[in-house]
């Protein structure tokens, strides 16, 4: 080797050595005690989020809807027009503004809880007050011809149109202003129940004796005959009589058999009776010759009393017990009757008319007529 040539010293100072391993020992343990850092704080987070989960709410306004608590706050309390985004419906020419859904939703359960025509009949919602519908008062003819014969033409339905005649309901509730100043009042629940209990009692009345005049025609104000079905003028209601001016006869099971079998098999699915209390609590005590009672009560719980085999819905604007009077309907109403009413429940309010009292002027237009009068049959007292 030539003795010019430099050498690489190789050599490890052991001090060096022992230092740098200290050092890499420190940096991992400090990385360790972060990590658990980190994990700890994950932990406690988890645990948090399942104590919370846990807890019940502390208040039920929390879970109210922001479209009902911005109407309710905003709107019903103190007039602020800034909160009208969850709104629809909206009509800027009369100052009217739409419910929002949670509230008109709430009335319409009460509707049906109240007024048994409604839970019973045809229910359609429209855009206006010009509703029409058609309706086949016939079917399409046909006939029996040999292979080559000729094909003569057959006869084709005819159409009626119904129109039900629409009014506007209306029901005008009052609240002081400290009344609704108070956080504890139930804004909500009061204005549903208000306008609920007076739209029902005037839906009931009018959907069984309306006069059709700003009003729906109730299925009593329709014209009535004796006659059997394809006898009688579309839009004719039959009635069998009594048989007794002063109410049933004696063998008034046998007028109550001829009420159920004029109706045809096919409205007969899902048809029922409707009475008034005063009615049912004669009914109830009808016997047959033999001595067995007319009524059935319910076997299952939850399971409506059956008359005939058919439930029976009692309301309260049906006539009593009278001479010339029809206290006892017998019917498919989803088929019988038609209610057509808007979608959308109107609310105005008012501050200012009487003070310091706030109104609250609800408006709904509703309609209703006879869609079918072979669906519906009537009991009337008469000989």
């Amino acid at each position: 080797m030539d003795a010019t040539t430099p050498t690489t010293d190789t050599t490890t100072d052991p001090a060096e050595a022992s230092f740098d391993i200290v050092a890499r020992q420190d940096k991992t343990e400090a990385d360790v005690a972060l990590l658990r850092s980190d994990v700890d704080e994950v932990k406690a987070r988890v645990e948090r989020i399942g104590r919370a989960a846990a807890r019940p709410a502390l208040a039920a306004a929390d879970e109210t809807a922001p479209e009902v608590k911005g109407f309710v706050q905003g709107y019903l309390r103190r007039g602020s027009t800034a909160e009208f985004k969850s709104i629809t419906g909206t009509v800027p020419a009369d100052g009217g503004y739409a419910v929002p859904r949670q509230i008109d939703a709430a009335i319409a359960r009460a509707l049906t809880d109240i007024s048994p025509i409604r839970a019973i009949a045809q229910v359609v919602q429209t855009g206006s007050a010009g509703y029409r519908k058609l309706v086949t008062t016939g079917s399409t003819a046909s006939g029996w011809v040999a292979e080559t014969a000729g094909r003569p033409e057959t006869g084709t339905p005819n159409f009626a149109e119904i129109a039900p005649p629409t009014g506007e309901l209306f029901a005008n509730p009052a609240a002081s202003q400290a009344m609704l100043d108070d956080a504890g009042f139930d804004i909500e629940n009061w204005l549903a129940a208000e306008i609920a209990t007076e739209f029902a009692r005037a839906e009931g009345a009018a959907f069984v004796n309306g006069t059709g005049v700003n009003q729906p025609k109730g299925f009593l104000a329709a014209p009535m005959s004796e006659d059997f079905d394809g006898d009688r003028p579309f839009g004719t209601l039959q009635y069998i009589a009594s048989g007794d001016a002063g109410g049933f006869d004696a063998n008034p099971d046998a007028k109550l058999i001829d009420l159920v079998h004029t109706l045809k098999a096919g409205h007969r699915q899902g048809a029922s009776f409707v009475m008034n209390s005063a009615t049912l609590a004669e009914v109830r005590k009808l016997k047959t010759a033999d001595g067995a009672f007319l009524w059935q009560p319910g076997l299952v719980d939850g399971q409506p009393d059956r008359l005939l085999g058919y439930p029976v819905v009692e309301a309260e604007d049906m006539p009593d017990i009278a001479a010339d009077a029809c206290p006892i309907a017998f019917g498919n109403f989803r088929h019988g009757y038609l209610i057509a009413e808007r979608s959308a429940t109107q609310v105005l309010r008012d501050p200012f008319t009487n003070k310091p009292f706030v109104h609250f002027y609800a408006t709904k237009r509703v309609g209703g007529q006879v869609l079918d009068s072979n669906a519906i049959k009537l009991l009337k007292v008469e000989l």
